[in-house]
């Protein structure tokens, strides 16, 4: 056993990729005030605030380090629904993206509602619309992944909604604080070790 050491302006997690095999057991959807509007081919920057304001706690920045073409080509693509979960006032809190991209299989690529909503059963009820709208279609398996750096109980929510772990890697990659994607209090259990170039 031993430990790898990281350059100061790296971050590194553990990834845990999940899948269903099977379609779950109907049951009552939980009840929640929000609702999903489907984004039919988002301009970038309108998705890149949504998805810095619900990731950013958790580092997310993939989508944030896209050039536009890069990022356009995968939600605008006819196979990638993209929805926001949006509150009774009509803000944007949360968002669901689902990819059907490989034949026979749903990727639930992005899960996630602003940290203000935690611990309400919303999950619960982002997670029920998504395993509806994601074996709607002609799958066989859905599945995701979570890391050690999203919310403290990520991995045993998805377990608890049926989802099984099947693998396990580990990810290094530039601290995006750093490189200035996000701010630098952005993330604050993930200690910043070197302020941005």
């Amino acid at each position: 056993m031993g430990l790898t050491g990281l350059p100061d302006d790296h971050v590194a997690a553990i990834v845990t990729t999940l899948e269903m095999t099977q379609r779950p057991p109907l049951r009552a959807m939980p009840a929640s005030p929000l609702r999903l509007v489907r984004w039919a081919a988002p301009a970038p920057d309108k998705y890149r605030t949504l998805f810095a304001r619900v990731g950013a706690p958790w580092l997310w920045f993939s989508r944030l380090a896209m050039r536009d073409d890069a990022l356009t080509a995968i939600v605008h693509d006819a196979r990638v629904h993209v929805f926001a979960v949006v509150d009774r006032a009509g803000v944007e809190v949360g968002m669901l993206e689902l990819d059907h991209r490989t034949a026979g299989a749903c990727e639930i690529g992005y899960f996630a509602l602003v940290p203000e909503l935690a611990g309400q059963g919303h999950g619960r009820w982002l997670m029920a619309q998504a395993l509806t709208l994601a074996w709607a279609r002609d799958v066989t398996r859905v599945w995701l992944h979570t890391c050690t750096l999203d919310h403290p109980s990520a991995l045993n929510f998805y377990r608890a909604q049926g989802f099984v772990a099947v693998k396990r890697t580990v990810e290094t990659f530039a601290d995006p604080r750093v490189l200035g994607l996000l701010p630098e209090d952005a993330a604050p259990q993930v200690p910043l070790l070197t302020r941005r170039r």
